[in-house]
């Protein structure tokens, strides 16, 4: 089990560096903003706790380094829990169809796991999104799968070849 929990949190790890690449690369070339939700709601999270972030400039720093930490832990915290899951059925080995599988259920739940607090925070509704927002979500939540599942894959397979 412990090695299962190790391999799902370095493949969350590599899925997040990948999901942060292809955000990079799509705010390059496109020329977009970086979103400010993330943000937002890391503000809205340390009000709730009544913290305090200090005058505007260091909160405003102190949202942004909490945002992306939130974000980390989003994507370290889904590949631990495929990796407990995957340790808990008693999974060794894969086929292509169940790692692909394995993707699409790990990018999904990463987007839920970004988008539903923003959305219960009251800072976006995607019910309202055009569908480059959807694409701009989507696409690098489905790397983060590919990647998370490929890795968790390795990791394991490497571990209990068969």
């Amino acid at each position: 089990m412990r090695d299962h929990l190790i391999a799902g949190v370095l493949a969350g790890a590599a899925g997040t560096a990948a999901l942060n690449a292809v955000t990079y690369i799509d705010m390059a070339v496109r020329g977009r903003p970086a979103s400010d939700i993330p943000e937002e709601l890391a503000g809205r999270a340390t009000d709730c706790a009544g913290l305090d972030l200090g005058d505007e400039e260091t909160a405003a720093n102190r949202r942004q380094g909490l945002a992306g930490l939130l974000g980390i832990g989003v994507g370290v915290g889904v590949g631990a829990a495929y990796g407990l899951l995957d340790g808990l059925v008693g999974g060794t080995r894969s086929s292509a169809g169940e790692v692909a599988a394995g993707a699409l259920a790990l990018g999904v739940v990463a987007m839920l796991g970004s988008d539903t607090p923003a959305t219960a925070a009251g800072l976006t509704d995607p019910r309202d999104w055009p569908a480059s927002s959807w694409i701009s979500d989507a696409v690098p939540h489905l790397a983060y799968g590919a990647v998370a599942a490929i890795a968790y894959d390795r990791l394991i397979r490497r571990r209990y070849p068969g």
